[in-house]
């Protein structure tokens, strides 16, 4: 379900990069819609790295405080670098801040598209 998410969450980025192009027909509109799926894939990452960490701790039955202080701080600094790209994409690239808006939702369509997807599933059960 996982890898259908990711799959349906980078298709829906590349449809609204090309409608919003399409209804800003400006160079950079679609490219600032990217510019959000990477940053939503940049979250995707961190958090996934730090939920997959405090499992390995917990797996391997160490309890004390550094490792679990460790991951909560790889945990902001991932997410520092998403915040320091996404004020680099903003300012210093001019990207759209619509598109990047769009971009990052993208992931919420996908997750959107597969519980329709469960509901038609489970209705016809």
């Amino acid at each position: 379900m996982i890898s259908r998410i990711a799959r349906d969450t980078a298709i829906a980025c590349v449809v609204m990069a090309v409608l919003f192009g399409i209804v800003k027909r400006a160079v950079l509109a679609p490219v600032s819609v990217l510019g959000g799926g990477v940053l939503i894939g940049l979250s995707w990452w961190a958090i996934q790295g730090a939920v997959d960490g405090l499992i390995r701790v917990r797996s391997e039955g160490e309890t004390g405080p550094k490792p679990a202080g460790f991951s909560l701080v790889k945990f902001f600094t991932r997410h520092a670098i998403v915040a320091l790209a996404a004020y680099g994409m903003m300012v210093r690239l001019h990207f759209d801040p619509v598109g990047l808006l769009a971009g990052v939702s993208s992931l919420g369509v996908a997750v959107a598209v597969e519980v329709l997807r469960d509901l038609r599933w489970r209705r016809f059960q």
